[in-house]
């Protein structure tokens, strides 16, 4: 456990030093964006918010592993300490001055998830959970929410803007869900919408397609605030890309449910 409080540490130390570059850096204009597939943008500040976050984890965990949006992303997940890194989540929000975006750092220790940090940027906010020690703001320990009626529900989730061949799919699972829950929000984060999660705001989530640094972090903070992540077929497994069900264990179940059947 010792070791795992020292990985915790360390990604809290290098999502600091990335969340400072973003507070300090001007998001470029419009003409300036770079992108990099279909509705997908990257910039200079995603890139040097992982410089610094690949500089800060080489240094303190020497031989560790690192796989990240922009660095290795198709890298081999193998080996005793192994980083999954989005350096800015909600990079379009960033680009549009949206202030919700937020640095995802999780960490697999000899092939299990053990250590999530999430720092919300603009808030300067950090959630962190590290296995068999909880979740926490701060001095305060998180706990998914108690709400077990799905008219009750909060509910998050992320559109497919990437992935428009999965809009028919979304569009059937959104209205079923907009009908029964008690309302559905998309901030453009699925890190800050999972730590959320973690935190009791949101009672549940869902996406169609995330990939594992999106997810990485928020998984570890959901599970050790009592909840339950699967993908869609209700397996543990959420580190392979593809879609994502999160939440308290009684609205998890019915919100994977409701996607199986649409």
């Amino acid at each position: 456990m010792r070791e795992i409080k020292d990985l915790l540490d360390i990604a809290m130390r290098a999502a600091d030093r990335a969340a400072r570059l973003l507070r300090a850096t001007t998001p470029p204009m419009a003409g300036e964006w770079k992108e990099k597939g279909w509705h997908d943008f990257v910039s200079e500040a995603d890139r040097g918010a992982e410089r610094l976050i690949a500089e800060t984890l080489s240094a303190e965990a020497p031989g560790s592993k690192i796989v990240g949006e922009e660095l290795s992303p198709g890298a081999a997940r193998d080996g005793d300490v192994v980083w999954i890194v989005d350096p800015l989540d909600g990079t379009t929000n960033y680009l549009h001055r949206y202030p919700h975006y937020a640095v995802s750092i999780g960490c697999l220790y000899r092939g299990s998830l053990a250590v999530g940090v999430i720092h919300d940027v603009t808030r300067d906010t950090v959630f962190r959970a590290s296995v068999g020690a909880g979740a926490w703001i701060g001095e305060r320990r998180l706990s998914v929410s108690s709400v077990s009626e799905p008219d009750l529900a909060l509910v998050g989730t992320g559109f497919p803007f990437k992935h428009v061949n999965d809009l028919e799919r979304y569009i059937r699972q959104f209205r079923t869900i907009v009908r029964a829950s008690s309302g559905i929000r998309r901030a453009g984060s699925a890190a800050l919408d999972l730590a959320d999660v973690a935190a009791g705001r949101l009672d549940a989530f869902w996406e169609l397609t995330l990939s594992p640094w999106d997810v990485a972090a928020g998984v570890v903070l959901i599970r050790e605030a009592g909840g339950v992540v699967t993908n869609t077929e209700g397996s543990p497994d959420v580190l392979n890309g593809g879609p994502i069900i999160a939440g308290n264990p009684a609205l998890h179940r019915w919100l994977l449910g409701v996607v199986q059947q649409s």
